[in-house]
């Protein structure tokens, strides 16, 4: 095994640099996860997760971890309401029957980020993930990496591997190529204890979500499986709109009057979002990185999910491409075939390109037909 008695670094703690660390280890791989939240107990943000079967499912079934998702998965979650700007209600999945299951390569079932991230630390050997090492720098001492995290501590690895998502510090040392603009800025809010906080929107998400269009913009809500509701709005803006606009988007009040100018036309009930939100919104304007990139393999140095094929998130296949890329990379560092790991990198990279520049195509069509007139006969055609 060409990973045999090197030390392997892998920065960030996601569902991707999680998944590779078990599956290295289940290998017999020396792994350290570098991960820069303080600890384990710290809030994970973001709304479910729906892996699909031939891809982070098939990562949780190499890595023996498909019993602790059965345990874990949110039955329901994935049923949602197609509704106009009006707040009309035009698919209802939830009078549908329970259709298909684990098994079915269309079933795609829902978990939440902070049950998935335990599944996969819960799987690791004790020790592996270091926390609170925000990364500072990397440098090549010789035939090794030298990392340096803000908090003053330092290691060593033979080999690393980039997890840290969409602005990775360690993506540039293996190519210049950066992402494209979209047209589409997000703002994120979250309602924690919703039913009681927001009553009218928390029946009507059902425990699922819903996705509303209008006016070429969306709106798409998410339950948790900790009574939280998160959502998020999608408007074609300029790339610095965030920054340009005299939004301070930490007061509630001037984000609610954003959302009735920019919104307006929609009905007053999507208000108690924003009403009753926690004060702290996260604007994001949405990246893809370029669909035809490539670069050269290097030895000892390599990437994956978001730091690697970055793409905006209305196909869905975000955390699937970072954890077949987990599964691939594992593959490839571990197999046989390869006498050195600049060889074993390469074939991972080229197949890895190949395949997230496919769900980078689709993602980039589900983007604009969502933002567009079409919106809603898109949606129906392919919930359908």
């Amino acid at each position: 095994m060409i990973i045999q008695g090197k030390t392997i670094a892998i920065v960030g703690g996601g569902p991707g640099g999680l998944t590779l660390a078990r599956l290295l280890q289940l290998k017999g791989a020396d792994v350290q996860v570098y991960e820069r939240d303080v600890n384990q107990d710290v809030r994970v943000q973001g709304a479910t997760l729906d892996l699909h079967d031939d891809s982070g499912l098939q990562a949780i079934r190499e890595a023996g971890l498909m019993d602790a998702f059965k345990a874990n998965f949110r039955p329901g979650a994935d049923k949602l309401h197609i509704m106009d700007k009006q707040a009309a209600i035009l698919v209802n999945q939830h009078a549908e029957a329970d259709g298909l299951t684990f098994g079915h390569e269309g079933f795609r079932p829902e978990i939440d980020r902070g049950p998935l991230r335990n599944i996969l630390l819960d799987s690791l050997q004790a020790g592996t993930v270091v926390w609170n090492s925000y990364l500072m720098s990397l440098t090549l001492v010789g035939a090794t990496w030298a990392l340096q995290f803000q908090n003053g501590t330092s290691a060593r690895a033979d080999m690393v591997i980039a997890a840290d998502g969409a602005n990775s510090k360690i993506r540039p040392l293996i190519t210049p190529i950066r992402p494209f603009y979209s047209g589409i800025t997000s703002v994120e809010g979250t309602i924690y204890d919703s039913e009681s906080a927001a009553p009218g929107m928390y029946r009507l998400v059902n425990g699922g979500k819903i996705f509303a269009f209008g006016d070429d913009k969306t709106l798409i809500i998410s339950a948790k499986g900790d009574g939280s509701l998160i959502f998020y709005t999608g408007c074609k803006t300029d790339e610095y709109w965030y920054r340009t606009s005299g939004i301070n988007f930490a007061n509630k009040a001037q984000v609610l009057t954003w959302f009735n100018d920019e919104y307006a036309g929609w009905d007053p009930s999507w208000q108690e979002l924003f009403k009753q939100a926690d004060p702290h919104f996260v604007v994001r304007p949405l990246y893809c990185m370029p669909v035809d990139q490539t670069w050269d393999a290097l030895p000892n140095l390599t990437m994956l999910g978001d730091a690697a094929h970055l793409m905006p998130p209305y196909a869905g296949e975000g955390v699937n491409m970072a954890m077949l890329d987990a599964l691939e990379l594992s593959q490839c560092l571990t197999s046989e075939a390869f006498s050195d790991s600049q060889s074993a990198i390469a074939m991972y990279e080229n197949q890895m390109r190949d395949r997230a520049a496919k769900a980078a195509i689709m993602s980039l069509e589900q983007t604009d037909l969502l933002h567009s007139p079409e919106a809603i006969s898109h949606m129906i055609e392919v919930i359908s």
